[in-house]
């Protein structure tokens, strides 16, 4: 099996995000990390605690763009159900790539190119994750809502962005056990217990999770080896900063700096979900700008204490990166593995700027460093990684992220 991942040729190299609306502030997640950790200090006092408020240091995970989260069932099931747990589940930097067009009898799943990532993710291999992520979620609200689901993958050729199409009989089927925990999943950056070790057995309930034979977990949970897979994500989180087109996508467009632009356009990259302790999260919100260069410091040493407490490392793999089936599966057991943490007290969090640099790599014809590192820690040419991630036990429960409304990712 080749490892060349060049694109074929009907399927789309993103070079730009064609953001819906403009942010209003262009302020990024590291400066107001880095701002908090320079010893600043401010007496909340007076206008202090004004700008407390405005910022929501007392509201985290509050107002509209966390109602979903509290709001995803409703007392009478249907269709729209089905739809306030997909819009629930993991996707990269919070883009929340999806729209659904709903009637009685089917639901169809369509990629939204405008809320691509750009450079980061130039053949759109995140986007289709995070969107078979959704269609998980999905699904286990389906059965859960008295319904026998028929989903078929990409159903029309001449459409590349409609992913799928899910069609919804009335039945009784069982409800899975995971289905409880949509709403309790939460990505989790914070530190992990270096004092409580991932066993070899929940490394397997994971990996039985999967059902697709496209599909592989790879672990790396010895000493030797999270030093190397961890080694490699610092290298790579140096190389995307250092990469300005990347390091600008994370910095500006999808970065929601103030309160308001959390409420108003519930989405992005929020300081709340950094994995910050809790009083430097507070003073993150309500301290000005720092320069780039102690910014991007700032990312690099979170990254580095972040892959210092793994409990292990997962590579998700594939037979054939370009296939957006293979993609989309990719996303359906990262979505479990995520919900099946959550419901035995584990916390997860991806880390792959690795994939993405190898996938800039492609793009600028450089050198593959990343993406022969990549190969050769697997170990096997047949498994090609697309998500890279952490496991281990938290420090701190992870918290809410933005979401958009049901309303506003429903097509007529």
């Amino acid at each position: 099996m080749s490892t060349d991942i060049t694109p074929s040729s009907n399927e789309p190299v993103v070079q730009e995000f064609p953001s819906p609306t403009p942010p209003p502030r262009k302020i990024s997640r590291r400066k107001v990390i880095a701002l908090a950790g320079t010893g600043t200090l401010v007496l909340v006092v007076g206008a202090g605690i004004w700008r407390a408020a405005d910022q929501g240091v007392f509201s985290t995970g509050e107002g509209p763009a966390y109602e979903p989260w509290d709001d995803w069932r409703t007392t009478t099931k249907g269709p729209l159900d089905l739809v306030r747990a997909a819009i629930l589940a993991a996707n990269p930097h919070n883009s929340q790539p999806w729209l659904f067009h709903v009637t009685q009898t089917q639901i169809d799943l369509f990629a939204d190119y405008r809320r691509n990532l750009g450079p980061v993710d130039p053949f759109l291999y995140e986007m289709h994750i995070g969107l078979g992520c959704a269609l998980e979620n999905l699904l286990l609200a389906a059965t859960a809502n008295g319904y026998i689901t028929q989903v078929t993958l990409l159903p029309d050729a001449a459409d590349a962005t409609l992913v799928a199409r899910i069609g919804l009989t009335r039945g009784n089927v069982p409800v899975s056990d995971l289905y409880p925990f949509i709403p309790q999943r939460h990505t989790n950056r914070y530190p992990y217990d270096t004092g409580r070790p991932v066993t070899s057995a929940t490394l397997d309930a994971f990996s039985a999770l999967g059902d697709d034979p496209d599909v592989k977990v790879f672990w790396f949970a010895s000493t030797d080896m999270r030093q190397r897979v961890g080694t490699l994500l610092v290298d790579a989180a140096n190389a995307f900063v250092a990469d300005k087109a990347q390091d600008g996508v994370d910095t500006g467009i999808w970065w929601r700096g103030t309160w308001q632009d959390i409420q108003q356009r519930r989405d992005g990259i929020t300081l709340d979900a950094a994995g910050l302790p809790d009083l430097t999260r507070a003073l993150g919100k309500m301290l000005p700008s720092v320069s780039v260069a102690q910014q991007d410091s700032s990312f690099l040493q979170n990254t580095a204490d972040q892959v210092k407490t793994a409990g292990a490392f997962g590579f998700l793999t594939v037979r054939n990166r370009q296939d957006r089936k293979q993609q989309l599966g990719v996303g359906r057991l990262w979505a479990r593995m995520q919900l099946w943490a959550t419901k035995e007290g584990l916390a997860m969090q991806p880390l792959n700027q690795a994939t993405e640099r190898a996938s800039r790599e492609v793009v600028l014809g450089s050198t593959p460093h990343f993406g022969t590192s990549l190969q050769t820690l697997v170990g096997d040419p047949a498994w090609l990684t697309l998500l890279s991630f952490r496991v281990g036990y938290s420090t701190h429960e992870g918290l809410r992220s933005p979401r958009r409304a049901v309303s506003d990712v429903v097509k007529p």
